[in-house]
């Protein structure tokens, strides 16, 4: 998982000039993007190809597919992100947006997927923030052999310190909302945008591919 977690402060407002204010911070999974990246090269190359080469009705199947497929493929890869500010947290799914307040966010956790839950209970899934099983274990040695050295005095890391990078992100998640909640700024309602600029095109080459289908 990659983040843009340089957070650069901005001038203060003029009302504090004590409190910086931060950009946004950017969570993107790279394996997610790399794989997006190669799926779009592989499908582009061959798809052109057929439209191209092909013959009959080659191409207009290449061109169903192509639409169907194509959009899919960014929602699950390329799409998800999660935005976090000092007032609310947006989190880019393939399908939706949400905006989340810090005031609405009542918990976060980290489980086998990393989620969510606004103060009514509803859950939302963080795609941008994938959980590594791998690195959660390596995490879990790590802290086995940090407290081990606590004991023995050897290391100034604690136990408690060590955490997966998933779960690290979670826990900061988790800290902001917590500091946030109750500020001014930071109030306000879930707000939710269906992502139509995929459902769209991905609707419409599914139907196309069902009448090319119909019609082979």
């Amino acid at each position: 998982m990659t983040s843009s977690d340089r957070r650069t402060p901005s001038p203060p407002p003029s009302g504090n000039p004590e409190e910086p204010v931060y950009q946004d911070r950017v969570f993107r999974s790279s394996a997610a993007i790399a794989g997006g990246v190669l799926l779009l090269a592989l499908g582009g190359w061959l798809g052109v190809d057929a439209l191209v080469r092909g013959e009959g009705t080659a191409p207009w199947l290449a061109l169903a597919t192509l639409l169907f497929l194509v959009p899919l493929v960014v929602a699950y890869t390329l799409r998800p992100a999660v935005f976090v500010s000092e007032d609310r947290l947006r989190i880019r799914n393939p399908f939706r947006t949400i905006t989340l307040p810090w005031s609405c966010v009542g918990n976060l956790r980290a489980g086998y997927s990393n989620e969510v839950f606004d103060d009514t209970g509803v859950k939302y899934q963080l795609w941008a923030v994938p959980v590594s099983l791998r690195a959660r274990k390596k995490a879990a040695r790590q802290q086995s052999r940090a407290a081990v050295d606590d004991l023995s005095g050897r290391t100034t890391l604690t136990a408690a310190s060590v955490r997966s990078p998933s779960d690290q992100t979670v826990e900061d998640l988790r800290e902001l909302a917590e500091r946030r909640g109750g500020a001014e700024s930071a109030q306000g309602r879930p707000q939710i945008r269906w992502a139509y600029e995929i459902l769209g095109p991905s609707a419409a080459g599914a139907v196309l591919l069902a009448v090319v289908l119909a019609l082979t």
